[in-house]
């Protein structure tokens, strides 16, 4: 299963430094929701949230097609979440 999310989070990481101006920032996390379930989510900086989620959220819709297109094929279900930074510390706030 580890080799199905490393393809999956190889494919995510290539599409969305492709879009965003600071990959530097950027952090992809991996989370097993059940057995071939999982979430992938994305935390950016403001900015880059913005752009990959694109006017009307276009382009987040096409990203989240195409991976929920390739996991399929590998017989798993994958959500994505795109947040940025201050948005993920406040949820980790909320949680704790």
């Amino acid at each position: 299963m580890q080799a199905v999310t490393d393809r999956l989070r190889n494919f995510l990481q290539f599409v969305a430094v492709k879009l965003i101006d600071d990959p530097a920032q950027a952090q992809l996390k991996v989370a097993e929701l059940g057995p071939k379930r999982f979430r992938f989510k994305l935390v950016l900086a403001r900015e880059d949230v913005a752009m990959l989620i694109g006017r009307n959220g276009f382009t987040a819709s096409a990203i989240r097609s195409v991976l929920k297109a390739a996991a399929e094929k590998e017989g798993v279900q994958v959500t994505l979440q795109i947040h940025s930074h201050e948005e993920e510390a406040e949820f980790l706030a909320r949680d704790a």
